[in-house]
């Protein structure tokens, strides 16, 4: 691939379907390689569009808008950065050859509901999972979970960063559960994955690379395992490495290479798994940078945005970690349009700190509107620093 110049007629045109905070770094990545970025979300002044040459805002659900935007913009490789899009148009494109889309129509298909990625790694490669069932009313809830059995957990087929997820212990919530999920999709849906719980160890995510190696092939390539810590399904922080005994580690290999494989395509996964002892359960993947990847930006010589941007070029990747670090998110704390921030100096005191701000025009009392990252000497050191940096910054009221 010949890589051109912005703005011009030599320009390798990338459109971003999704510009958050995860997307603005890949636009920051895919800016440095020479690409021209278009970044389209459903609201205005989103993180990507901030640093984009273009953007548009549309509602990605609805295929006669979004085919009218790519077909304005002729991109050469559409990126999907998020799970709600109408991806029978990005197959459309893909299939009449129009663009690259990454890292496949069918990924993204599979890959932006529960269902199809679960029955794609349990049913059809035979992958270890948690027991589970798919409902589509609160009764056929009910029964899901009486027959898996208490507790289960509940999410919607199609959410994000913990939306709509919800922990069952009683019979009784399980209407509750079901009500929760339908306001916490990302688009209108009357479908739950019902998910038995693993006693599991840790859970670790496992950024995985498909690229085009220097024999022409496509190859695939593992950072070191990331783990994290969730509260209600969202991430509140992450450290690099996590440690793994090494059958596990091979097992959790194996499990990524298998599911990525399966999906094909180029550019960078989240592979979320389960880990008890020497056992290893597949979770969920993400054909994207993954929010617990966000550490990455202090722990690895290319954070895993870098990783996806020259992976989708198809240039050479390096998945080497040069130290050991952590990230700890920051919440907006209130419901306010264009909040400032408070104590950032003060953060980057802490040894070994990094702040991302990430510009989202809106904040919610849980809405991620930074992290903080930071090395240290261990991992615990490293935790303990990037929690410390993220509670001095303080969202106030502009």
């Amino acid at each position: 691939m010949k890589l051109g110049t912005p703005l011009s007629d030599t320009a390798v045109r990338v459109m971003l379907l999704g510009s958050g905070e995860l997307g603005k770094e890949v636009a920051i990545e895919l800016q440095r390689l020479g690409a021209e970025v278009i970044a389209v979300d459903r609201y205005p002044n989103a993180p990507a569009m901030q640093v984009a040459h273009r953007s548009h805002v549309i509602p990605m659900t609805d295929p006669q808008v979004l085919n009218g935007v790519i077909l304005a913009e002729a991109p050469h490789i559409i990126v999907p950065e998020i799970e709600a899009i109408a991806t029978e148009v990005l197959a459309q494109i893909e299939a009449a050859g129009l663009a690259t889309v990454i890292p496949t129509a069918r990924a993204t298909q599979l890959t932006m509901n529960r269902e199809g990625i679960r029955r794609l790694a349990a049913e059809e490669l035979g992958l270890p999972t948690s027991p589970y069932a798919f409902a589509g009313s609160a009764a056929e809830l009910a029964a899901a979970a009486d027959e898996i059995g208490l507790p289960v957990f509940v999410k919607p087929v199609m959410s994000s960063s913990g939306k709509g997820q919800s922990f069952v212990e009683a019979m009784e919530d399980a209407p509750n559960a079901w009500a929760y999920a339908q306001s916490g999709g990302r688009v209108e849906t009357a479908r739950v994955i019902v998910e038995g719980r693993i006693d599991f160890d840790y859970e670790i995510t496992l950024l995985t690379v498909r690229s085009i190696g220097a024999d022409g092939q496509v190859r695939t390539d593992f950072c070191d395992p990331i783990g994290h810590r969730q509260v209600k399904g969202d991430y509140v922080e992450s450290w690099q490495p996590q440690a793994m005994s090494p059958m596990a580690l091979s097992a959790a290999q194996d499990i990524a290479g298998r599911v990525t494989g399966s999906l094909g395509g180029l550019g960078l996964f989240g592979v979320e798994l389960f880990v008890k002892g020497d056992q290893v359960w597949f979770s969920e993947v993400s054909p994207r940078p993954h929010d617990t990847g966000l550490v990455t930006l202090a722990s690895q010589t290319f954070s895993e945005f870098a990783l996806h941007a020259r992976a989708i070029l198809e240039l050479p990747v390096d998945v080497t970690r040069r130290d050991i670090a952590a990230s700890a998110v920051i919440y907006g704390g209130m419901d306010a349009v264009g909040i400032a921030f408070e104590g950032v100096a003060e953060a980057l005191s802490v040894p070994g700190a990094d702040l991302r701000l990430f510009g989202k025009p809106e904040a919610f009392e849980r809405r991620r509107m930074g992290v903080a990252t930071a090395t240290g000497a261990s991992v615990q050191e490293a935790r303990e620093r990037a929690r410390e940096a993220a509670s001095k910054v303080k969202p106030v009221r502009a």
